[in-house]
């Protein structure tokens, strides 16, 4: 850097650049001087007050270099601002762009996690050190820690766009630590019998739902947005183009993926479901499913549960599973019964079936005895092809 790196150097015939660090950035700057050896001892001297006053928090970026493209971003008010500040702002302008259900999943990220322990800190002044000390603490799993990461990041990338910091302290790095391979997963599907005695339990529109859940594979969030006219009954199909989360206070949202729009294969027990619904709800030309007790729309999953779900699987006298399982039950009956997994991945609204093996992989039907028969005999018919092909690579 010249001058025995002290962080001053000659840069042209009449200029002499210095190199400091503020705010965790480092910044050069010309001043606009001869570079004799009395102007670089002058300029070293600048430089040494400079750091001074950055040490006890008086040195103003614009004021000593006005005409800096970087002194508006060390403004003051940017550099007043704190985490928490701008999480506050950040949260409530994402909320217009964003699904209800991923805004209440930040909004508890930014007030549960992320203002309590870094609120106030200067953003300016976040480092990855410190966001890693934090996290290192927390007692929660890799999915939590990913969550809580990829929230903040999020937001740093919008400082950055902001101009509020240079760079996101999070870019390209991730926080994790080695765990122990899962337990059982979740997945704990009901069996047949069992299917019939939580049906056996329930009368009228619940039971029409439970089986055509089970029999579909349907989110619990597309349930409850499932309306009249998205049953193609030509096609045999209903088309899955919206959720209602909880989140989102009853209102429809498209769903997140695009795989997650798509038809669905009405099977028998489905299309029963749908014709004995029919005398309900078919009318009103809404939503197919209505709370019985209100003869409205379900609010989402905690509704279904408390009123409709645990009451049937006491009666049934069924081990308590979730609502949920009757997706997992739907996707281990389609491929127990060997139904293509890729066909199963897209009735389900994944794009493709690698999480299908990876979760229902023990559904999947075992090769059989004669697995690798067929190109046994295929390439067993031609020795000779070998012979040469073995005698090529030895020569």
């Amino acid at each position: 850097m010249g001058r025995g790196g002290r962080g001053v150097r000659a840069v042209s015939d009449s200029s002499i650049e210095i190199t400091f660090m503020y705010r965790g950035v480092r910044c050069r700057e010309r001043i606009t001087l001869k570079p004799t050896a009395t102007n670089l001892k002058k300029a070293e001297q600048h430089k040494a007050a400079i750091e001074h006053a950055i040490s006890i928090g008086t040195f103003d970026y614009s004021v000593t270099f006005p005409g800096s493209a970087r002194a508006a971003k060390f403004a003051p008010e940017a550099s007043r601002e704190t985490v928490n500040g701008f999480l506050t702002r950040w949260l409530e302008a994402k909320r217009k762009h964003i699904a209800s259900s991923t805004f209440e999943g930040y909004r508890k990220l930014v007030e549960l996690r992320l203002v309590p322990a870094l609120g106030d800190q200067m953003l300016v002044d976040l480092k990855r050190k410190t966001v890693r000390d934090w996290l290192d603490k927390l007692e929660v799993g890799n999915k939590t820690l990913s969550n809580i990461q990829s929230c903040l990041r999020s937001a740093l990338n919008d400082a950055c766009e902001e101009e509020l910091i240079e760079s996101n302290p999070l870019a390209g790095w991730t926080y994790s630590r080695k765990e122990a391979p899962p337990k059982d997963d979740d997945v704990d599907p009901f069996s047949p019998e069992e299917q019939q005695a939580i049906l056996a339990a329930l009368t009228g529109q619940a039971r029409n739902l439970v089986q055509f859940a089970l029999w579909t594979g349907l989110r619990t969030s597309e349930l409850v947005a499932l309306e009249w006219g998205d049953v193609d009954w030509l096609r045999g199909e209903v088309m899955i183009t919206r959720a209602m989360t909880q989140a989102a206070g009853g209102t429809a949202e498209v769903t997140k993926t695009t795989a997650g729009r798509r038809a669905v294969k009405l099977l028998r027990p489905a299309l029963e479901a749908l014709k004995a619904q029919k005398e309900h709800t078919f009318l009103a030309d809404q939503e197919v499913f209505q709370n019985p007790r209100t003869l409205e729309r379900w609010a989402g999953d905690q509704p279904i549960r408390k009123t409709m779900w645990m009451p049937a699987m006491k009666k049934s006298g069924v081990r308590y599973r979730r609502p949920y399982q009757t997706r997992h039950t739907y996707a281990s009956m389609m491929l127990s019964a060997g139904e293509h997994p890729m066909w199963v991945a897209k009735q389900m609204g994944h794009t493709d079936w690698t999480m299908i093996a990876r979760v229902y992989g023990r559904w999947m039907p075992a090769a059989d005895v004669q697995a690798g028969s067929k190109a046994e005999q295929l390439w067993s018919a031609c020795p000779s092809d070998f012979s040469r092909a073995e005698r090529s690579q030895k020569s």
